[in-house]
């Protein structure tokens, strides 16, 4: 028997490199839409977070547990009938597969900036543990999600607000109900 998809997604997987506005859009998303909204970075062990600091790129072993925490994450949100956003580089295929995957309730929204752009707003970060020095590994890395990822592909030179009002509009979503 074949299940309908749904109208809207369950959860939102906001993905891009580091710079993205990936936290920025999370939270605006959130208060937009009452949907509870996880950052990525919040799932890295200690040692990946050290890593970085160090200007250490992260390899997939490093990776593994850390995008099998967020998948735990979008599982939980799905099982439970309940919609959330979390925030993800999820910058190779193979990442994406693991925490989207089949899921047919994910809903992918890439954030594409160039390279000039996301470099002049790292630059301007303080506080995070992702040096600018490591942006040109992340595009190195970087594998954009193909069309039958289903990505919903936003550009971030827009203002933060009319990004979260696109993946708003293009998704259909619908603010929570009390």
């Amino acid at each position: 028997m074949m299940h309908a998809r749904p109208q809207s997604p369950l959860v939102i997987l906001l993905m891009g490199v580091s710079g993205s506005g990936k936290s920025t859009i999370g939270a605006a998303l959130s208060q937009r839409l009452g949907w509870p909204f996880q950052d990525a970075d919040g799932f890295h062990p200690p040692a990946n977070i050290a890593k970085m600091k160090s200007g250490i790129p992260l390899n997939d072993d490093d990776r593994w547990p850390w995008l099998a925490a967020i998948a735990y994450w979008i599982d939980a949100r799905c099982a439970a009938g309940k919609p959330g956003i979390v925030s993800c580089s999820a910058l190779k295929r193979a990442y994406r597969s693991r925490i989207v995957g089949g899921r047919e309730d994910v809903r992918l929204a890439y954030l594409k900036g160039d390279m000039g752009l996301i470099a002049q707003r790292l630059q301007a970060r303080r506080d995070h543990f992702m040096p600018a020095s490591l942006l040109e590994s992340q595009f190195a890395a970087l594998e954009e999600p193909g069309a039958d990822e289903r990505p919903l592909v936003v550009s971030i030179a827009l203002s933060p607000q009319r990004v979260a009002d696109t993946i708003i509009e293009r998704l259909r979503l619908v603010p929570q109900r009390a």
